[in-house]
């Protein structure tokens, strides 16, 4: 080990973070663990900066020495992960991972244990690995972004959430209110690969993690670890398909459910009349401006992962 220290900054949010999750102990611990692996530490609240950009550019300042990168950790949900990766994509400073999060998506398709004093180890001590980052126009997903029923249902979730708590049955009534009351049908131009399709959808679905992809029974998890875009497409939008679509999502089904078509390419181009369309991106609603380009920037960010761990 060098006799240098390494600047390392953990970023997270207070909301899913270490005081949100009871764990205020296990970051003391943290901060040891790492003090004694030669790092120089600095942590990050989101919350205390009034943009985000704000945050990086202070936190990038640590890390600009290119002898001496040190490590920018995400301590928090796939949603922490996605903004901070957003910033580390394409650079040389690697991201360690400490999974706060409900699915953990991101850590578990690289092997990261969701014990936060063993993940630490990985980011001390971990190999560097090169996984793959989709992007929606400038929009980094690293698990999925969708169109239509989605982002509804999100909002809808945290709707219930704020009034009835965190439970997953909120998700399944949501999912039912948006279905029942919700339902819109979205005119698009879907170009794929150079080849325009007309489309009317009520949800179009891009996913960009082959754990979670595999947890639905797609078949183009195996796409998405190779790097391509893979896509779902639901083709109707009335209420007895939906509803049979929301069954075969709750079974972990879904392309068993009629009218729901996967499909993979180099390149997605999304074509509206409309001047914005609602995206949700890894749970977060953001508004975009069409055309929206879907895409994967192949080995573009830098993780600490468990040695001979899986990529994507």
């Amino acid at each position: 080990m060098s006799n240098q220290t390494q600047p390392l900054s953990i970023i997270y949010n207070q909301k899913s973070g270490f005081h949100a999750t009871h764990k205020d102990d296990v970051y003391e611990e943290l901060i040891r663990l790492f003090t004694a692996q030669g790092f120089e530490i600095q942590s990050f609240e989101m919350g205390h900066f009034s943009e985000f950009d704000v945050l990086m550019q202070q936190v990038m300042q640590r890390h600009k020495n290119a002898e001496n990168l040190g490590i920018v950790v995400a301590a928090g949900g796939d949603g922490t992960l996605n903004a901070v990766a957003g910033y580390l994509m394409s650079t040389q400073v690697p991201m360690g991972i400490l999974p706060l999060g409900t699915f953990n998506y991101v850590a578990r398709v690289l092997n990261i244990p969701l014990d936060l004093l063993e993940a630490a180890q990985v980011i001390a001590n971990g190999a560097e690995r090169l996984v793959h980052t989709a992007l929606i126009n400038d929009q980094v997903y690293l698990n999925n972004a969708s169109l239509g029923l989605y982002p509804l249902f999100i909002q809808k979730r945290e709707k219930y959430n704020r009034h009835l708590g965190r439970f997953p049955l909120n998700a399944y009534t949501s999912g039912l209110d948006v279905l029942l009351r919700d339902r819109k049908e979205l005119k698009l131009q879907i170009e794929v690969d150079g080849v325009t399709y007309p489309v009317k959808t009520p949800l179009i679905f891009f996913g960009n993690n082959q754990l979670q992809l595999a947890d639905l029974n797609l078949q183009i998890a195996e796409c998405a670890a190779r790097g391509r875009v893979a896509g779902v497409v639901v083709a109707k939008s009335d209420k007895m398909t939906l509803l049979k679509m929301l069954w075969q999502l709750v079974k972990g089904n879904i392309e068993k459910a009629p009218d729901v078509y996967s499909f993979d390419a180099d390149e997605v181009i999304i074509h509206a009349s409309a001047k914005k369309l609602t995206v949700a991106v890894d749970g977060e609603i953001v508004e975009l401006r069409p055309p929206l380009h879907i895409r994967v920037k192949k080995n573009a960010l830098k993780v600490k992962v468990p040695h001979a761990s899986a990529s994507i």
